[in-house]
């Protein structure tokens, strides 16, 4: 009897571990859902009152949509220009989808006007600044986007005149019919001056040269604009790549800049030394070469230093220096002087120096003003035919004229993108000297004294092409007889059109 009772316990006890093992083994089938194709919405806006229906006429809106998400996204937006165009009441009371349509009733109700925004505590700097006057802002429509441009030109003053915490607010608040009455806060918090000036990087740039080239003078009002700028105005220095944007660092009233600068190779020395037969000495060799030195950031200090001569012929020589000399006396003034001789065998030669004062721009810009001084000299026996011919005559030509530069190159050796314009402007007198070599009568047909004024102009486009190509476009025009601007180095490979 026993056998037979432990027989049923277990048969009571496997079925179900052999159902489970059945119902792990073989899962049922996945419900298959039927999907219906997309279709379009049509979008139905009605205003309740004729009032908000003729308002409505005003705003154009998509009425056809792919679906009811993106003709819900349509009614905010609708109701968001309302709102910044016055109506600040405007809401969409009810939607509901029938079928293939969206039917939204929408509230206009009444546009919001300012009855008088008056000024609270603003100075004659930030009015003038930001251009507000309480008559722009009676019974005039109150748009929050006006609003907010007025506020964000009182913060753009305060923060370049040394209050970068300064907050702006409305005080005073009343609405009566619709009509808005307030009156204008600011909070100028405390002022910040500028600390130092800290260089991070591989490079020996000094930060006192950049400080008085960048005119982030410790004791400064702090100036928002100008670091921004800054970064614009380290580009044109040919010697420093910069490596991460610039960073303030605020420590109570003082402000830190930092810079991630690293060094550019640009230095030059090079030379290359020919050899002629001497065409005035028989069994004689006559040394032609041409050699250049470049060197710029001498010290860290920014200053520059370039010579180079060449000799092509006999008798014939070409020099050409030129220094720049940055932060004058400590302003940010830079001063620059050039020299260029010209010797052409034993016809003439030619003395050029010229001096030079710039100063540099936040936007990108360099204005300059310079004085030039040309001596010209006959060395050789020619007849008067011979040098009226060749229109040589012993001159001395000085000159003055200004000059500007503009550019946004992304680089300065290597420009992927930007535009490069120059603009130059020069008047002067040239005056004939006596040769005594020559005959008086040689000097009856000229002008002793002329006026000289000349217009340089050179336009440069860069237009990226791929990761290193880009094409580049210029215009250039200038006196005839030289040209004052010298030639840009284009890397190989890429595109000229002159």
């Amino acid at each position: 009897m026993y056998k037979i009772a432990a027989f049923f316990f277990v048969l009571l006890w496997w079925l179900p571990l052999v159902h489970a093992q059945t119902t792990s083994s073989a899962p049922p089938p996945p419900k298959v859902q039927l999907v219906k194709p997309q279709q379009k919405v049509q979008l139905v806006v009605r205003a309740p009152d004729a009032a908000g229906r003729q308002v409505l006429k005003q705003y154009n809106f998509r009425t056809t949509l792919s679906d009811s998400a993106e003709a819900a996204k349509e009614v905010k937006a609708l109701v968001y220009r309302m709102q910044q165009d016055a109506f600040l009441l405007a809401s969409a009371d009810s939607l509901y989808l029938r079928r293939d349509t969206l039917h939204v009733k929408l509230h206009v109700g009444q546009p919001f006007e300012w009855a008088q925004l008056r000024n609270g505590n603003l100075s004659e700097g930030i009015l003038m600044e930001s251009g507000f006057r309480d008559k722009f802002y009676r019974k005039a429509p109150f748009k929050p986007a006006d609003y907010v441009k007025l506020q964000q030109r009182i913060l753009d003053y305060a923060e370049r005149s040394g209050y970068p915490f300064a907050s702006v607010w409305l005080d005073s608040v009343s609405i009566k019919e619709n009509k808005v009455e307030a009156a204008l806060m600011v909070d100028k918090a405390f002022v910040v001056t500028y600390d130092t000036l800290e260089i991070v990087g591989k490079t020996k740039t000094q930060p006192k040269f950049l400080m008085r080239y960048l005119q982030l003078l410790p004791g400064q009002l702090y100036n928002q604009d100008q670091v921004d700028a800054s970064q614009r105005m380290l580009t044109q220095l040919p010697y420093v790549k910069i490596t991460r944007s610039p960073q303030v660092q605020f420590a109570r009233d003082k402000a830190k800049v930092y810079y991630f600068l690293e060094d550019r190779q640009t230095n030059q020395i090079d030379g290359v030394v020919g050899f002629l037969p001497d065409p005035n000495r028989v069994d004689k060799l006559l040394i032609t070469g041409e050699a250049n030195l470049n060197i710029r950031n001498i010290s860290g200090t920014g200053k520059q230093l370039g010579l180079q001569w060449r000799r092509v012929s006999a008798g014939s020589v070409i020099l050409n220096g030129e220094y720049l000399h940055p932060n004058l006396f400590g302003s940010p003034f830079e001063a620059g002087a050039k020299f260029n001789l010209l010797k052409q065998d034993t016809t003439f030669i030619t003395v050029q120096p010229r001096l030079q004062l710039g100063y540099y721009t936040l936007q990108y810009g360099k204005f300059s003003v310079f004085t030039e001084w040309r001596n010209s000299r006959i060395l050789a026996d020619a007849s008067p035919q011979r040098l009226k011919q060749l229109d040589l005559a012993d001159a001395q030509t000085t000159t003055y004229g200004l000059n500007y530069l503009w550019n946004n190159l992304d680089d300065f050796y290597f420009p992927r993108r930007g535009r490069l314009v120059e603009l130059q402007f020069a008047a002067g007198t040239k005056k004939l000297l006596r040769n005594a070599d020559l005959e008086k009568s040689f000097y009856d047909t000229l002008d002793m004294k002329t006026s000289q004024l000349s217009v340089g102009l050179r336009v440069e486009n860069f237009m990226r092409l791929g990761k290193n190509s880009a094409l580049l476009t210029r215009v250039r025009g200038g006196p005839a007889k030289r040209s004052y601007f010298p030639e840009r180095y284009v890397p190989p490979g890429w595109f000229r059109l002159n």
